[in-house]
C-alpha cells in the first residue's frame, strides 16, 4: 500500500520512519524543507518529494494514487491540508493541531466516503480515545480530567521548559480562551487560569493549568463536567502571564526604534533561543486521566498514567513518539479496512471501538508506550 505523509517535522518523520518498517507500505513524505527530505531517505527507505503544502491543488496531486494519508503539519496549514486531502477523496489520519473547527468537514467527508480520523496524536489524541472507552464502559460519567505536560528533564532557568516546533504554537495555547464543561455547559476561562500544584509518581510536584485542549469533546461526549490542563514545572505559568498581559504575546504591531514590529514575532524569537532543545537532551511526556462515573450501582474512578522518556536508541523525542505513534498505528489501521468511520473522525469515537482500541493499546506497548490503568471504587 501507498502512504504518504504531510510534514517532515520531528513528529512527521517519525511516522514516516514507523511506517517504513512495514514491509506492507510504501512511504513518501512531501514537505517544502529538502534537507530534512535528505536526511530522512538516508535513517529509512523513504521517498521525498518536495511541495508547497500550502498549495490546496499540489496537496490533491500528491496524494492521488495513494492508499492512505497522514497529515503532520504545522497548525496554521492543518485545516486546509486536511480540507484538500478530504476533497480529493482519501482517507487520513491527522495530528495537525489546528485553532479551526474539523467537525465542520464531516458532511463532506461523508459526502466523499472518506475516514478522516483527526486529533490522533497524545493529547488530543490518546487522551480522548481513553474517555470515548471508559464513557463506553460506564452507566454514566460524571467527569472527566487530562492533566498533560511535555517538560526537560534538566530545570533551566528561567523557563524550565523546551521544545522542539514552533514557538508560536506554544504561545498560542496562552492566549487562546481555554473551554470546559461545567455543569453540562461550555463556560470559558482564561488560559493559565485555576492554577493548581499536582503530585506525580517519579515526577514529583507539577503546576496545573487550563488550556483549550477538549476540543472535539466539547461537542462528542455528554459529560456535565471535563476539563484538559497543561503540566509545567511550578512557576512557570506565573510566567508566562506576565509576559501575555505585558503584551509581549500580541500580534498587534507597535513601533519600536522607528520601525513597526509585531511583540509576538519578537517574543517568538526571543523565547526559542531559551526553549530549543538540544540535540540528544533529555525530556519526558507525562499525562494522567481520571474519569469517574457510575457502572452497577457502583461509583468508580479509572485512572490512565504515561511517563514516556527521550529514546537515546532512536534519537527519538518522547512527544514524538507519543505522538507519532498512535498516528502511525491508527494509519495502518484504517488503510487496511480495520477501522472504517465514513466522515470526520476524532479520537474518542475509536475509544468506543474496543477490538480497535485495544489494538492501538498493544501497538504502543511493543514500541514501550505504556499507559498505565488503574480502577478503584470511590
Amino acid at each position: 500500500m501507498k502512504a504518504i505523509v504531510l510534514g517532515c517535522g520531528l513528529v512527521g518523520g517519525l511516522i514516516a520512519k514507523d511506517l517504513a518498517k512495514d514491509k506492507d507500505f510504501q512511504v513518501t513524505v512531501a514537505d517544502i524543507d529538502e534537507k530534512k527530505l535528505e536526511k530522512l531517505a538516508k535513517e529509512a527507505d523513504i521517498q521525498g518529494i518536495r511541495t508547497d503544502l500550502s498549495n490546496s491543488n499540489d496537496i490533491k496531486k500528491i496524494v492521488a494514487d495513494k492508499d492512505i494519508v497522514i497529515g503532520a503539519v504545522p497548525g496554521f496549514l492543518g485545516f486546509n491540508t486536511l480540507r484538500s486531502v478530504i476533497e480529493a477523496g482519501k482517507n487520513i489520519v491527522d495530528i495537525s493541531f489546528m485553532a479551526e473547527d474539523t467537525l465542520s468537514l464531516n458532511e463532506l467527508a461523508k459526502k466523499k466516503g472518506v475516514t478522516a480520523v483527526i486529533d490522533m496524536g497524545v493529547a488530543p489524541g490518546m487522551s480522548h480515545m481513553i474517555v470515548g472507552y471508559v464513557n463506553s464502559l460506564l452507566d454514566e460519567t460524571e467527569s472527566a480530567t487530562i492533566l498533560v505536560g511535555g517538560l526537560p528533564v534538566i530545570r533551566e532557568w528561567p523557563y524550565e521548559y523546551k521544545i522542539s516546533w514552533s514557538p508560536k504554537d506554544v504561545i498560542e495555547e496562552y492566549i487562546r480562551p481555554a473551554r470546559l464543561i461545567e455543569g453540562g455547559k461550555i463556560v470559558e476561562k482564561p488560559a493559565l487560569s485555576d492554577l493548581e500544584l499536582v503530585n506525580l509518581p517519579k515526577i514529583g510536584t507539577l503546576e496545573a493549568f487550563n488550556t483549550d485542549g477538549l476540543r472535539s469533546l466539547l461537542y462528542t461526549i455528554k459529560i456535565p463536567s471535563m476539563k484538559e490542563k497543561t503540566l509545567r514545572y511550578p512557576g512557570y505559568a506565573e510566567k508566562m502571564r506576565m509576559l501575555r498581559e505585558t503584551g509581549f504575546f500580541s500580534d498587534t504591531s507597535i513601533e519600536a526604534g522607528g520601525a513597526k514590529v509585531n511583540p509576538i514575532d519578537i517574543t517568538s524569537k526571543l523565547l526559542f533561543s531559551k526553549w530549543e532543545l538540544k540535540e540528544d537532551e533529555g525530556e519526558f511526556t507525562v499525562m494522567r486521566i481520571i474519569v469517574q462515573g457510575k457502572k452497577e450501582e457502583k461509583r468508580l474512578c479509572y485512572t490512565y498514567d504515561l511517563l514516556d522518556y527521550y529514546d537515546k536508541n532512536e534519537k527519538a523525542t518522547s512527544m514524538s513518539r507519543t505522538t507519532g505513534f498512535p498516528c502511525a498505528i491508527m494509519a495502518r489501521l484504517v488503510a487496511k479496512g480495520e477501522f472504517k468511520c465514513p466522515g470526520v473522525c476524532p479520537p474518542e469515537y475509536i475509544g468506543r471501538e474496543h477490538k480497535v482500541y485495544q489494538k492501538v493499546m498493544i501497538e504502543l506497548e511493543k514500541r514501550d508506550v505504556f499507559y498505565k490503568e488503574n480502577i478503584v471504587e470511590i
